[in-house]
């Protein structure tokens, strides 16, 4: 792929001794999404923590605009336009939902990070969070944390967007709605990586797949060519294929 604006070459990522991630190679267009999916322990969420600069990489493992940025600090990739919605949302517990989204514009004024997202475009996207704005997070539901954690990573101006399992532990309609965000968001330019269990719904949001086992990549392809036959091979085993 030509004019990638995320990509990783050969990225290696190891907790201590033991190696998380072997020779992944991954690139993403302005305003795609590409899902990530696989088994639990695949390396999907590993692979994100590793190109937001949460785990030591080398620099020529991670480009931005083809730029070598591997190993970053999670605070510079924000500047440099890496925002990541977490696992498990992560957010400033006994504060306020509009006291946590402040914190990134805030993060956002201070770095320097220009874009069209606002708390009243927030608001237009998730209803809701203007209605609770006042409310403690803690109080909220899941599916409206989830809404806060997406918020927050938007209000960081992103170029790219990581998305770590936003789906998990969601009811099937908070899930619709999360999903029929996305979009909106990509039509600002804004390229999606999708870490997903859900293969239907993976397939269903994203342009591109790539499924991992065991750390490594061992299927990509469109997401709406690739087989259930190929990705269950691709799940459990087999030889890289790429459709």
């Amino acid at each position: 792929m030509t004019g990638a604006i995320l990509s990783t070459h050969g990225l290696v990522a190891r907790y201590g001794d033991f190696q998380a991630l072997y020779g992944i190679d991954f690139q993403i267009a302005e305003g795609e999404a590409v899902a990530l999916i696989g088994a639990n322990g695949a390396g999907k969420s590993t692979f994100l923590r590793a190109v937001m600069g949460l785990l030591p990489v080398a620099p020529d493992m991670v480009r931005m605009g083809g730029q070598p940025i591997g190993g970053t600090p999670a605070d510079r990739m924000v500047q440099k336009g890496v925002a990541i919605v977490p696992e498990g949302r992560r957010l400033f517990s006994g504060m306020s939902v509009q006291d946590n989204l402040r914190v990134a514009v805030d993060q956002a004024d201070r770095l320097g990070r220009k874009g069209g997202w606002s708390l009243a475009r927030l608001h237009q996207l998730f209803p809701i969070l203007k209605e609770k704005a006042r409310t403690p997070v803690q109080s909220l539901s899941g599916g409206q944390q989830q809404m806060v954690s997406i918020g927050r990573a938007l209000l960081c101006q992103p170029r790219v967007l990581l998305c770590d399992e936003i789906s998990l532990g969601l009811a099937p309609r908070v899930i619709r709605e999360i999903y029929a965000a996305l979009p909106e968001v990509r039509a600002q330019g804004t390229s999606v990586v999708l870490v997903e269990q859900d293969v239907g719904l993976a397939q269903s949001a994203s342009d591109r797949l790539y499924c991992m086992l065991e750390g490594r990549v061992t299927l990509t392809g469109p997401s709406d060519s690739v087989t259930r036959d190929e990705i269950s091979k691709a799940y459990f085993g087999g030889t890289h294929a790429v459709v």
